[in-house]
């Protein structure tokens, strides 16, 4: 494997603050249910003072060709360019205390050199907490508080969880590999994924990401701003219900679900108890019942109805 060092430049001033003990990171691209992460990164780089301190070879990370870069053509030439970057900045929370942020595309290329990178400027910055985010879509309504699924490198990190998945196989990610290295290297990582109803997994769903920031809150003590996500949350839980209601037959599936949801919760304490991945019976399952109201939210783009974004 190539340095890794050669892979990323690092600013002049990036060290002369001293140890910054938390990195999130949020890289787009892979699995983000209700686009939670990324929500959470625009978010914070919205809301908080940022320095960029690290700056990685997008070049050598990102393949063009399967993820083309967006340009604008106007009036017979190229006037603007949508170029990638993949980027860790210093943000400062509410009160003043410094954390970084990694974001942009997950690289489609050399993730080993790249992880192995990131470990680096973890121990650089001496990062004691890495914590991933994103959405995961999941067999829940969109009636029930958002829950959230936890992972750590070690016991201790996150706090005891029902099973709501069980042991699967999932496809790999970039920042799925960041956390195994980080574990492997003796260095505390964890996860926090919210639990986004499957039927809005496309859409936005700020929900999510403001269940998300309270979690990073919680588990580092940083004071990050969440108002802005709640108050997007409740306008678009206002516009999903508009839509809901508006069809019986999807009422009645949502219903179904909150059965399906309200069951597994009741049963969660049991020893013998099935994931929200289970299909019960005689409920729809949450491919039938997601299907049912995809199409009727597809319904109403088509006929003008839908809101600009749930």
């Amino acid at each position: 494997m190539r340095d890794p060092h050669d892979l990323y430049a690092v600013s002049p001033e990036a060290f002369d603050d001293g140890p910054v003990p938390v990195l999130v990171h949020a890289l787009r691209g892979a699995m983000d249910a209700g686009h939670a992460g990324e929500m959470v990164a625009r978010h914070l780089l919205e809301s908080l003072p940022v320095e960029r301190v690290v700056t990685f070879d997008s070049d050598a990370l990102i393949d063009y060709r399967s993820r083309r870069p967006a340009m604008t053509f106007e009036d017979w030439r190229y006037t603007d360019y949508d170029e990638p970057v993949i980027a860790v900045d210093r943000l400062r929370d509410d009160e003043g205390t410094e954390l970084l942020l990694l974001h942009g595309p997950e690289p489609d290329l050399q993730w080993d050199r790249f992880t192995a990178a990131v470990v680096d400027l973890v121990e650089a910055f001496g990062v004691q907490r890495t914590i991933g985010l994103q959405g995961i879509p999941m067999a829940v309504p969109h009636t029930r508080p958002i829950s959230v699924t936890a992972h750590a490198t070690r016991d201790g990190l996150v706090d005891p969880q029902r099973h709501l998945m069980g042991r699967v196989q999932i496809p790999g990610s970039a920042a799925g590999l960041l956390e195994l290295r980080l574990g492997r290297t003796g260095h505390d990582a964890l996860g926090f994924a919210a639990n986004v109803p499957h039927y809005l997994a496309q859409s936005e769903y700020p929900q999510a990401a403001a269940e998300l920031v309270r979690q990073v809150a919680a588990s580092t003590g940083l004071a990050l701003p969440v108002g802005e996500l709640e108050a997007a949350a409740a306008e678009t839980a206002r516009q999903i219900e508009a839509q809901v209601s508006a069809s019986a037959e999807v009422g009645a599936v949502v219903h179904a679900l909150e059965q399906q949801y309200d069951a597994f919760m009741e049963a969660a304490a049991q020893p013998t108890h099935r994931t929200l991945l289970a299909e019960p019976d005689p409920l729809p399952t949450a491919d039938e019942i997601g299907a049912q109201l995809e199409a009727f939210l597809a319904e109403q783009a088509d006929d003008g109805g839908r809101p600009d974004q749930p």
